[in-house]
């Protein structure tokens, strides 16, 4: 009877691994680093994709039709990895026709049942992705159905994902809504901004850099936050930028000594993370 129970895992999760890999992508396992809320690091910078990479073959048409009613079969039996792409693909449209609703459900899924995840694994990863994506989607809401937009629902998916996970994007977008809501609390926007940056991720760097360099509603640190700025100026994509123009004006606004100073600290930022 057990050595029966094996089969059938053993052959239910072959069953997830082809329909993954029949749609371009495979699963992969590695180690993750915890976080404990503060500066540890922690799986934030990883998101679920790179648990998701594509082979270098394609596949035909009946193939891919075949690998995804495998795949949403996996997802409907539960299978975490497989719930996720399915509703990632529903999200934007992937191989599927773009539905919020869907995705939603299945995001919801995930979230519903796999809350206490360990952090620190590639499953949470996933699981704290879900969180996010389920708090933008209750920031927006989905038209034609009962999810309709709810800040107070969204912060508390962002503030789980946040705390339990430590995930650097929902810190961010915890820190947004801070920063951003009625009635806004810059103090609490900075904390999490300053979560999210101490993991490298550029939009709270750019954030926080341009509050402390301005004094944006907190004290003003001009070559700390000409130092974040210039940090997020390094690592910021063709699409942010916005990161630019930030760390452009705080630049030349600078004087030569705050110039000086930020590059102390960057030194000494680079330096602490490198040991």
């Amino acid at each position: 009877m057990r050595t029966s129970k094996r089969i059938k895992s053993a052959a239910f999760s072959g069953l997830v691994v082809t329909a993954i890999c029949g749609l371009g992508f495979a699963i992969l396992a590695g180690p993750a680093f915890a976080f404990d809320g503060s500066s540890t690091p922690n799986t934030a910078l990883l998101a679920p994709g790179d648990g998701l990479r594509g082979p270098g073959g394609a596949t035909d048409g009946g193939e891919k039709a075949r690998a995804l009613t495998a795949l949403e079969y996996a997802a409907d039996q539960g299978h975490l990895a497989a719930q996720w792409k399915v509703g990632r693909m529903y999200a934007v449209g992937d191989g599927v026709p773009q539905s919020d609703q869907r995705a939603f459900d299945y995001f919801s899924q995930i979230a519903n049942t796999h809350p206490d995840e360990p952090p620190g694994t590639a499953q949470a990863r996933i699981v704290a992705n879900a969180f996010v994506a389920l708090g933008h989607y209750y920031l927006k809401g989905i038209p034609n159905s009962q999810v309709v937009p709810d800040a107070a629902r969204a912060r508390e998916m962002f503030a789980y994902a946040a705390s339990f996970f430590g995930d650097a994007d929902a810190q961010y977008q915890l820190g947004r809504l801070y920063l951003d809501g009625a009635p806004s609390d810059p103090h609490q926007a900075a904390r999490w901004f300053q979560l999210a940056a101490t993991k490298g991720d550029c939009r709270a760097e750019a954030v926080l850099g341009d509050m402390l360099f301005q004094g944006q509603k907190v004290p003003r640190q001009a070559a700390r936050g000409l130092m974040w700025l210039t940090l997020s100026r390094d690592c910021a994509g063709t699409e942010e930028s916005w990161i630019k123009s930030l760390y452009d004006s705080a630049f030349h606004r600078a004087s030569d000594d705050e110039r000086a100073m930020a590059l102390v600290y960057l030194e000494s930022l680079l330096r602490e993370r490198r040991e």
